[in-house]
């Protein structure tokens, strides 16, 4: 099986965070503080703890600050920087400008996710589905948000953030895995989001499906920031 030291991860750091503002007026999501430590922190540390020694840091909005408070490496983790350029690319477009960075096969994580599971068998199943992309998922039944995904034999059969349907059980959980060539047909500089790869891999069944059993944890809202900031204080010593 593939170690998780040869396979990166892709963290999507670049959006306006607009939903945590005033906090994100003047630093990016990333370097929110969350238990007296930026956000990022402690994502680069979990991963670690999980066997990812290379992260690929797609940025934007205030990039910069990250790149100079992070540096190249940190937490036993190298970090390589992508930046999106003058406009912003879309979470597609953005890994479409960071493959010379990701090589043929990578792990593909949000920005604003705290997701504590074990990495290496979603790799596993990955190179077992033969297929060129994997989405995580986790039993949702409309819980933590809107659920959109139906999920079934290893397969994402639908997914769609917009057209809600009542057999959507599962939620996308927030990391996926693709092979590069999924994103071949786009052109260089081309802003697309990554839900619309996701969705013609659908089209194609070739989009496997992992279910994750553990909730997930995000800052990408007040209320959710507030919920990662009491498990992660509960965890210190």
């Amino acid at each position: 099986m593939n170690s998780l030291e040869k396979i990166p991860v892709a963290i999507l750091a670049g959006g306006l965070a607009t939903r945590l503002r005033p906090i994100t007026e003047k630093i990016p999501k990333s370097l929110v503080p969350v238990a007296g430590r930026p956000f990022l922190a402690h994502q680069l540390e979990m991963l670690h703890a999980r066997g990812i020694r290379h992260a690929v840091l797609c940025i934007g909005y205030l990039g910069e600050m990250i790149q100079r408070d992070f540096g190249g490496e940190k937490f036993g983790i190298k970090l390589d920087y992508s930046f999106d350029g003058p406009r912003l690319l879309g979470t597609g477009g953005a890994i479409k400008r960071a493959l010379p960075m990701l090589g043929e096969e990578f792990f593909v994580l949000y920005g604003d996710s705290y997701l504590p599971i074990a990495y290496q068998p979603i790799a596993d199943f990955f190179h077992r589905s033969g297929k060129p992309g994997l989405m995580t998922v986790f039993r949702n039944e409309g819980k933590f948000d809107a659920s959109n995904v139906v999920f079934g034999d290893g397969e994402i059969k639908v997914y769609d953030k917009k057209q809600k349907s009542p057999d959507m059980r599962y939620i996308d959980y927030g990391l996926s895995m693709f092979k590069a060539s999924v994103f071949d047909s786009y052109a260089a500089d081309q802003i697309f989001d990554l839900a619309e790869v996701m969705g013609k891999l659908v089209r194609e069944k070739q989009l496997a499906g992992y279910e994750v059993p553990e909730r997930f944890y995000e800052i990408g809202s007040p209320a959710g920031l507030a919920e990662l900031e009491t498990l992660l204080n509960s965890k210190s010593p």
